[in-house]
Formats: structure tokens, sequence, C-alpha cells
């Protein structure tokens, strides 16, 4: 995405003074979503050809030791051998439209594509630091996969100064746990995407019988598990028992409170398609006598 030839880009020199002081917070993990990832990918396929690297900035929410990115947006820059570009401006004015539609994200940080961290990289980070003080920014490198012999991934940074008086290319970036995170209503979508072809549709038998298969294989897991702790074969783990009778709604003192349940949902099922069935025909009862 080029930068125009009228374009307000503040250009960052190597012999800017240091103009912000070391952040007060610094976050120990990142969490990201994958609209942002997915944000960032359709950056790099709308790159030229001319340029190496894409780079946006992250909106999301922030706690005392944890990042959460939600999104992403793409911001206009250059890069030479000389200088780096930064459209400042329109980095500020794409901000201004997300938190109308989004007011609780805010600025966490900036990525870039690719798995090179250079001088411009700690520029463009010393930037972005400004733009989420008095919080540290963080960094997110995803590397694409399409040099030969580099995989795709994702990884996190913060920045650490490096000096008694150090400038904004003098820093360390230090990388930092990173955990994809989605929501439920999400992952039908994910889940689409990694199919073998996600290209064929699928109708909703089709969406049925795979989540009913997953959940088969989810039951097979436990029950498995289950046995070897009967057998004395792993060593039982209480967290997971306790997890397993809340999930299965059975609690210590009940006895058959699981087959309970499932008569219980059937019960509701069977009514529910009785009355269904009960007004259809009263629905045809009265097409009939109006005839």
């Amino acid at each position: 995405m080029p930068l125009r030839s009228s374009s307000s880009a503040a250009y960052i020199q190597n012999t800017l003074p240091n103009s912000n002081g070391a952040p007060s917070t610094r976050p120990t993990s990142l969490t990201i979503h994958p609209t942002a990832l997915f944000s960032i990918l359709d950056h790099y396929l709308r790159r030229t050809d001319a340029q190496h690297r894409v780079i946006g900035t992250l909106l999301g929410v922030r706690t005392d030791s944890n990042v959460e990115v939600k999104s992403a947006f793409a911001v206009l820059h250059s890069e030479t051998d000389e200088q780096v570009a930064v459209d400042m401006d329109y980095h500020r004015a794409m901000y201004d439209l997300c938190i109308r539609v989004r007011p609780n994200e805010t600025i966490v940080g900036w990525y870039s594509t690719g798995s090179d961290l250079n001088t411009y990289s700690a520029l463009i980070q010393n930037f972005y630091s400004q733009e989420t003080a008095p919080h540290q920014a963080v960094h997110v490198a995803l590397d694409t996969g399409t040099e030969e012999g580099k995989g795709a991934g994702v990884k996190a940074y913060v920045s650490s100064p490096v000096g008694i008086f150090p400038k904004p290319e003098n820093c360390v970036f230090v990388p930092i746990p990173c955990e994809l995170r989605f929501h439920e209503a999400e992952r039908s979508g994910l889940d689409l995407l990694l199919s073998p072809n996600p290209s064929s549709a699928q109708t909703d038998l089709d969406v049925l019988a795979s989540a009913l298969t997953e959940v088969q294989n989810m039951l097979n897991r436990v029950l498995t598990y289950v046995q070897s702790v009967l057998r004395g074969e792993v060593v039982g783990d209480k967290a997971v028992g306790r997890y397993l009778m809340d999930v299965l709604g059975t609690g210590v003192e009940e006895e058959g409170g699981w087959t309970a349940g499932l008569q219980d949902t059937l019960m509701v099922t069977y009514l529910a398609n009785l009355v269904r069935s009960q007004a259809e025909v009263s629905a045809r009862l009265a097409l009939t006598t109006a005839v």
C-alpha cells in the first residue's frame, strides 16, 4: 500500500531524540483473536511488489499483566535503506473511526509481517509507545511462511531500552508468551477454514454431523481417561474430576443424575414436537373449514 506523493507522512529518522521515557507498565503475556490475524493476512496479500513487509495498528484491551488484541487495521508506510515513513495522520484518522464502532478498544501496539527486527522496528516501536503511554506498546510479528526455510507463526514482543541515555533506535525486543483465543461463535468458521476442502459448501446436516462426530471423539477421550483411572493405570486429577461432574450435572450425593437429566431433555423434546404437531393439525383443520 504505497504512500501518496502528497502524503502527510512523518519521516522517522535515526537522529530523532528519545522524547518519551520508559513505560511504567510492561505486559507479560498476549492473547490475539482470529479477526486480528485475518486482518493482518489480508493486508499482506494486498501489498505491492516493492513492499517486503506491512505494518499496522493493534486494538484491544489490557489488564495489569495481559494484553488482548481484538482487531487491527493497516497503516500506510514506506521503507528504504535511508529512512522509514509512517503516515501518522492516516493512523489517527483510522483510529478515530474504529473507536466509534468499538469504543472499548484502545491502541495496544502494532504489527508487522516477517520475522526481521531491525532499527526501523525500534523506531516504529518508539512511536507506538508514545501512542499507548503510560502503557508499553506490544509488537506482534506474523511470519506468513512464504519465505523458504521459514515456517508460519506468530510472536509477540515488548521493548526494553538499552543504555544510560537510550535513543529511540536503541532497544531490545523481549519475547512474551502469545496465545490464540477465539469465541465459540467463531469456532465453526475456523473449523471450515482448517478443513481439507474449505471451498465446498456445507449444508446444515453436514455441519451437524461434523459437530456430533467431534463431540463423540471428545467423549471417547474422556471415557478412555476415566477407565484408565479406574484401572489404576493413570493417577486421577481431582480438578478434572470436579470439572467432569460440573459438565455432566451430577453431584456427589446424586445417583443417576446424568440419566435423569437426559430423560428430562428427551421429555422436553417430545413435548415440543407434540405441541408443534398439534399446531400444524389445528392450522390444517382451520384451512379445511374455511374452504
